[in-house]
């Protein structure tokens, strides 16, 4: 209880929140070409060097470090995970959308104070995989406007694009970008070839004009022409994926749209909701031809309401992509913060929770099953566009495991 009776008399003793504002302005708005601005920036960073000095005499530089960075809920959370885990995380896997960025809570941006903490992390040698359903060229891009050229291509940062099937990591020579779906056999890739060839030529007339195909590598992908999770986009998708169930039909030989249908209802709630609401989902005692079921098992067919309609690799999911990236990082024993909001995120924590190989962390809009397991397994659950303050709690976390 020694660390405990320490950081409850660290906050009590010292004016933590004053502290936290100075670093927060040193960090966040550097000095600027003003010579007023430069001159209200030194002060703030002398006062800030003071502040952290007189807590590092009272305590240690560890605690000064909290102090500076870490509120006191965040802090004994920290703590917590310690006396749990007694490990310090040494990778980050961090989905992007409504994870880092929100389009409710960030503008769609990725706030600065995580972009900040991002290169921490990286400044302390912890390396960094993006792991997203998005193209690499869109990831690439906002990476680099927001992290810059020389973090992105340290060698310390691996991208996991569409979902898992491909793993970009600049500075590994001829390891830089692995296409995992190359490993596939030809009759996975016969069914994605026939999909993607057909996907927006055959398709009805409401689905052509209301979705666009995603330029992926890959995956297949149908995104809405309207705002995400508008009516006009819930509709479309509705559409798309009972479309994309006729196509898988068209390019597995012994499959039938009633099989297709059948053995996705099953196996997802949402899909089979959406077959139900549009009277297309067959009859529950209806059985899968075995031949059908063989590909078909091999194939995912996800639905995102209001967002995507995808059809996906079973064997190139998010996990595939990250274990890839850890390979090429160097990371052999990982722990890893896994944070994430959807069903392809959770595949990523039910992993590092069997394996002893991470925590997870997830926003307050995470779906139901990520939220069940992360409230299950570390509770950490942040507010919408807040994830900085999970970042801010495992950089005390690292900092408490290397006191120790």
């Amino acid at each position: 209880m020694e660390r405990y009776d320490t950081l409850y008399s660290l906050y009590e003793a010292f004016d933590t929140d004053t502290l936290r504002a100075y670093q927060d302005f040193v960090d966040l708005f550097p000095p600027v070409d003003s010579r007023v601005a430069l001159e209200y920036w030194e002060e703030a960073s002398d006062e800030l060097y003071e502040r952290t000095e007189r807590v590092a005499d009272a305590y240690s530089e560890t605690y000064a470090a909290l102090a500076a960075h870490a509120t006191r809920e965040q802090a004994f959370t920290a703590l917590d995970l310690y006396s749990k885990h007694d490990r310090a995380v040494n990778v980050l896997v961090l989905d992007v959308d409504e994870t880092l960025r929100s389009a409710g809570g960030t503008d769609n941006e990725i706030p600065r104070e995580t972009l900040h903490l991002l290169t921490v992390f990286h400044e302390n040698d912890v390396p960094i995989v993006v792991c997203t359903g998005q193209t690499l060229e869109n990831v690439k891009g906002f990476l680099i406007q927001g992290l810059g050229n020389e973090l992105v291509h340290s060698g310390d940062v691996s991208v996991v694009y569409e979902a898992g099937t491909g793993v970009f990591t600049p500075g590994h020579g001829p390891d830089t970008k692995r296409l995992l779906y190359e490993d596939l056999d030809d009759p996975v890739r016969d069914v994605f070839e026939s999909v993607r060839s057909r996907v927006l030529p055959d398709a009805p007339e409401e689905v052509r004009r209301g979705c666009h195909l995603q330029g992926n590598e890959f995956n297949v992908t149908l995104k809405p022409n309207y705002e995400t999770g508008s009516e006009g986009a819930v509709d479309v998708i509705d559409r798309a994926t009972v479309y994309l169930t006729e196509l898988l039909a068209d390019a597995i030989p012994a499959a039938s749209v009633a099989d297709v249908r059948a053995y996705f209802a099953a196996r997802d709630p949402e899909i089979a909701a959406v077959l139900e609401e549009r009277d297309a989902r067959p009859d529950e005692a209806h059985e899968v031809d075995p031949d059908a079921e063989s590909v078909l098992e091999r194939v995912q067919l996800a639905y995102y309401e209001g967002d995507a309609a995808e059809v996906t690799a079973n064997e190139l999911d998010k996990v595939a992509g990250v274990t890839a990236a850890l390979d090429v990082l160097g990371v052999e024993d990982p722990f890893a913060l896994v944070m994430g909001d959807s069903k392809s995120d959770l595949r990523v924590m039910e992993w590092a929770e069997e394996h002893d190989a991470g925590i997870a962390a997830a926003p307050d809009h995470a779906s139901e099953r990520v939220r069940e397991h992360v409230e299950r397994t570390d509770g950490l659950v942040y507010d919408r566009g807040a994830a900085g303050d999970v970042l801010r709690t495992v950089y005390a976390l690292n900092r408490l495991t290397a006191e120790n």
